[in-house]
């Protein structure tokens, strides 16, 4: 087994979704006929170099990630905030484990060539993260909102997942933010916190996060758009 074969997902599905006004939360709504959790699901089971994957949802939606598949699928409880459920699925990671890999399950649009990508960027210098480079100008205020800057957008980057960081590094970062009382909003963030670097990585336009039903209709677009049977489709 290579370092890059050694990857244990981590797959967040466990949010309550409260801004899109459904009886489920969002994850499990049908997105062009299969529930949106499933799509990214399904593409980590079909990554061959995935180990197993650790679902983090409540125990009633366990159900919805049924699979034949060889992969080894295990479940973790959601946490109050983000970086808590992310830990507790890095509780259920195996111990051999070298590589975690960390995905929204909101971001439906991915593809197994992203993972990829990122997984070997992260080989790279140990932590990783897909984003895409911003189009518009980005402007920094003060407390007034006025104007204070106009910062460099060559420079700045919408991050996305997944993200991909060393196992022992992903532990080393829960340790400083958990002395520290931190919270972060991502999870290459407990790298950063380690002063050690984080590779960007070019990851899709289309890799939206659905948290509105605007963005969902999105989501759908895209879908038809660069389905595999849409004429120079890609992702």
């Amino acid at each position: 087994m290579t370092l890059k074969d050694n990857v244990s997902v981590i797959l967040l599905a466990g949010g309550k979704g409260t801004r899109i006004k459904s009886t489920s939360p969002k994850q499990y709504l049908l997105l062009k006929n299969k529930l949106m959790a499933r799509h990214s699901f399904e593409v980590f089971l079909s990554t061959p170099n995935i180990k197993e994957i650790i679902v983090v949802c409540e125990p009633a939606y366990q159900h919805y990630f049924a699979t034949d598949s060889h992969v080894p699928i295990l479940f973790a409880l959601p946490g109050e905030r983000r970086q808590d459920s992310v830990f507790n699925g890095l509780e259920k990671v195996s111990a051999d484990t070298e590589w975690v890999c960390i995905h929204d399950s909101a971001r439906p649009l991915i593809n197994s060539e992203i993972v990829n990508r990122v997984i070997d960027a992260a080989c790279e210098v140990g932590a990783a993260t897909t984003g895409m480079p911003l189009k518009f100008t980005v402007k920094e205020s003060n407390a007034q909102c006025l104007v204070k800057k106009t910062l460099d957008r060559s420079l700045i980057w919408e991050i996305q997942t997944p993200q991909v960081i060393k196992i022992d590094l992903l532990k080393r970062g829960f340790n400083c933010a958990n002395k520290n009382n931190l919270t972060v909003t991502d999870d290459v963030s407990l790298v950063e916190l380690l002063g050690l670097p984080v590779k960007l990585v070019e990851g899709s336009d289309c890799n939206i996060k659905v948290t509105t039903s605007q963005d969902l209709v999105i989501a759908e677009h895209f879908m038809e758009k660069f389905s595999p049977d849409a004429e120079h489709a890609k992702l």
